[in-house]
């Protein structure tokens, strides 16, 4: 597939970008924004972006297409993890989602194209519109597509001119995207940029950062501290850092048929982009006094894995990320071999498609990721909340399965710990369009409210 040259992403590799061509990227997107964008309406965007998210889930339409026959290539993911993930994110994006994500945000769908009155307001003689960004920056990270394709859902939905500076040799995804909009409105799809460069180019990003009023940016908290310090006084910043997710499971559910289902829904949060994003597992609890004890779960789990592995291979990964893997095998295996009753080891033969880890030692455990997951056995929930209190208020998502009637207890116990969001296992990367990224709203932080009082 030909891509035309409509974004700077599409550059050849060799070209070199300046300070100068960004600075006029950003005043001609602002131009077409005034132009082409700030007129519309809410529900004819919401159109538009949902006509664009049908097509992404044919089978047949080109831009799906191409993404699973060359994203292997270009992003490491196999063929069958990026399908599932472009279901997964494309299906969220539904007229009823967006409207209960207007209605959630600011009690009224309305709100963007004309002052509006709940009738709280309207007892108090009041309105209020919104106002969107004019320029949106987003500083996109590298290991998985959803963020970046979030924010230029939601600043499209707000009528921001946008610019995505992805991370070096991560812009294959988006700048699909963004050509998919293209196609759908050419007009639309000039008020968005696509570029790449590797962070710490101090020149690009001064110029990138002194136009913009809005910057939105996913990474490490060491980026998002260097861009910070970039920004002049008046530019909104949303920062979204290094955060973790783990799952604990109920030994109420951890019988016969129910015990093999949540395996599965497991397992399908550990493969889900090859657990790379930061609402993906490190670490499993299992509650003991179940039918199936923990030891016994990592034992199911890692099946599951061997079996996914050859309906939705991991992919291909770069040396130093198996060598990692390789070394922290080597560390468990030699626990294992000294303590089988409170450490076991189950990983993928001759590769390092998977692995699972079960200890019995309930301390929260980073994973190095791509398949590689831990199991822990414990006694409740707060001894779990107990293993993983480092990591307070820095946990994206907890996945729980639990019977019915304890898991309101169960999330309120996690919520008051500093959970942020809660789901089922086997949903973790897949949160709604409506989710509260880190517990903040997910378009309030964007916009800046008017009111009137009549």
């Amino acid at each position: 597939m030909n891509l035309p040259n409509y974004f700077l992403a599409d550059l050849p590799p060799e070209a070199e970008l300046s300070p100068a061509m960004i600075t006029e990227a950003c005043q001609t997107l602002k131009r077409n924004r005034e132009h082409y964008l700030v007129m519309r309406s809410t529900e004819s965007m919401i159109k538009i972006l949902c006509n664009v998210a049908e097509r992404w889930l044919e089978p047949d339409y080109s831009f799906r297409r191409y993404a699973l026959t060359a994203g292997p290539a270009q992003t490491g993911f196999s063929r069958e993890t990026l399908a599932r993930g472009l279901d997964g994110f494309f299906g969220q994006l539904t007229r009823e989602n967006f409207h209960a994500l207007l209605v959630q945000e600011f009690g009224d769908a309305k709100r963007l194209d004309a002052l509006c009155a709940m009738p709280v307001e309207q007892k108090q003689n009041r309105m209020a519109i919104l106002n969107a960004p004019e320029f949106q920056v987003h500083v996109a990270a590298g290991n998985i597509p959803n963020p970046a394709w979030l924010s230029m859902v939601f600043g499209l939905l707000l009528r921001s001119a946008q610019f995505v500076k992805c991370a070096s040799g991560a812009s294959f995804l988006p700048r699909l995207f963004a050509h998919s909009i293209y196609e759908a409105d050419p007009k639309l799809g000039a008020c968005l940029e696509v570029a790449e460069w590797r962070g710490g180019n101090l020149a690009l990003e001064k110029a990138l950062f002194a136009e913009a009023d809005c910057v939105t940016a996913t990474g490490s908290d060491k980026t998002l501290a260097a861009i910070r310090a970039q920004l002049p006084v008046r530019t909104r910043f949303l920062g979204y850092g290094h955060r973790v997710s783990f799952g604990f499971v109920a030994a109420g559910d951890l019988y016969g048929s129910s015990a093999k289902k949540i395996v599965a829904r497991a397992a399908d949060d550990v493969v889900a982009w090859n657990q790379l994003g930061c609402l993906s597992p490190h670490v499993i609890y299992v509650q003991t006094g179940g039918e199936v004890f923990p030891e016994h779960f990592a034992q199911l789990l890692a099946d599951e894995l061997e079996k996914r592995e050859a309906s939705e291979p991991r992919g291909e990964l770069r040396a130093e990320h198996a060598a990692a893997i390789a070394t922290r095998r080597g560390i468990y295996e030699v626990r294992a071999a000294h303590s089988p009753e409170t450490t076991r080891h189950f990983c993928s033969k001759d590769s390092t498609a998977w692995t699972v880890i079960y200890e019995a030692d309930a301390r929260f455990q980073s994973s190095c990721l791509n398949r590689f997951i831990h199991v822990k056995g414990v006694a409740d929930l707060t001894t779990a909340l107990q293993g993983a209190d480092d990591l307070r208020g820095k946990v994206s998502a907890v996945g729980i399965a639990a019977p019915d009637d304890k898991a309101q207890e169960i999330a309120t116990q996690l919520a008051r710990w500093g959970a942020t969001r809660i789901c089922p296992l086997g949903q973790m990367q897949n949160p709604p369009l409506t989710w509260r990224h880190d517990g903040r709203p997910a378009l309030g932080d964007l916009v800046t409210w008017t009111d009137f009082e009549t």
